[in-house]
């Protein structure tokens, strides 16, 4: 099989894989979409939405439809590090016992490591959490555990606020994007989620996903063939470059938003990394629509998704970044003429 036919044949399965979570979690198709380019970009997501809009089912789904295994953790102010390497107990002779925590359990078949409600764990854990998303690793008994075909997905609380700890800054630049999940709008979805008993069990709903649609195991020696495969314009990348300078000095580029000061509002634009990140995910977005070439819409689609949460706003305007970031990024990217 050549190089474009294999590539090819994963975009199948890859599009496979996004009507069979589809089949499970409804009106969740852009973000489904979405994460779909993060696993072929080999990035971590976060997710942010209310309790019980199906985070979980979605994540669940994800791992059935990839393969390998799927851990989920909960933050609590009293979770430590140690935690999620480990736990230790009495056994029933009365001896100590140390098991591997939900990180260690499954060794190298760790496909899907969910954090819920990130947000409520100490600054420790987070500590450990950038280790893990950075390096895909982790170091314990004596030696260093690698967990290569890893993929982190995070939820925050975006509702309660009380007892929880902020991630810092380069914490969030490790995650490839931040989805909000919704609830549908369609009426008829919402009836469906309430009234249909196929949503109520999850479990059963989760096991009639076909398995393993696309091997975990193959996708990160997949990836660089998908980011060699996709070509960008000088063009494109000067379009992309303005992008970037636009998020760190908006002013400069004419980007205005009512009853904001420009000049005072912009602490630090995206990063190298985050700009990187975003044309990794827009050459996977190509890709997926069976082109070898970037067109400014591969950028666009991901631009708020990637870059949202890698502009930091000053103290002024922080309170209010779920209302300005929005704002912001749609201002830039109308101000910015595309090729």
């Amino acid at each position: 099989m050549t190089s474009a036919e294999l590539l090819t044949d994963w975009r199948h399965r890859a599009l496979q894989l996004q009507n069979a979570i589809n089949q499970a979690v409804i009106g969740q198709e852009d973000s489904v979409a979405k994460i779909t380019i993060a696993l072929f970009a080999r990035g971590h997501v976060m997710l942010e939405g209310d309790v019980g809009v199906g985070k979980t089912t979605l994540l669940r789904a994800v791992a059935r439809t990839l393969g390998g295994a799927y851990e989920r953790i909960e933050g609590t102010i009293d979770l430590m590090p140690n935690d999620l390497i480990y736990h230790t107990y009495i056994g029933e002779d009365g001896k100590p016992r140390v098991d591997p925590g939900p990180l260690l359990k499954h060794g190298e078949a760790l496909s899907i490591f969910f954090f819920n409600e990130v947000n409520r764990a100490r600054p420790q854990v987070h500590s450990l959490l950038l280790r893990v998303m950075a390096e895909r690793s982790v170091s314990a008994f004596n030696r260093t555990y690698a967990f290569p075909y890893l993929q982190v997905f995070a939820d925050r609380n975006r509702v309660e606020k009380e007892e929880t700890f902020e991630m810092p800054s380069a914490a969030r630049d490790r995650f490839l994007m931040e989805l909000r999940i919704e609830l549908p709008e369609d009426p008829e979805l919402r009836t469906a989620l309430m009234f249909d008993p196929r949503f109520h069990q999850v479990d059963a709903l989760i096991a009639q996903l076909p398995e393993a649609v696309v091997p975990y195991r193959e996708i990160a020696a997949l990836a660089p063939q998908i980011q060699a495969s996709i070509q960008a314009s000088p063009a494109l990348q000067t379009y992309a470059l303005e992008l970037w300078q636009a998020t760190r000095r908006p002013q400069d580029y004419g980007v205005r938003l009512d009853d904001v000061d420009m000049e005072e509002l912009v602490l630090a634009g995206a990063s190298a990394r985050g700009m990187s990140m975003l044309l990794r995910a827009a050459r996977v977005h190509a890709w997926l629509d069976d082109r070898d070439y970037l067109i400014p819409e591969d950028i666009q689609a991901l631009f708020h998704e990637v870059i949202g949460h890698r502009i930091f706003l000053t103290p002024v305007y922080e309170l209010q970044r779920e209302q300005l970031i929005p704002r912001l990024t749609r201002a830039i990217l109308a101000q910015i003429a595309a090729p």
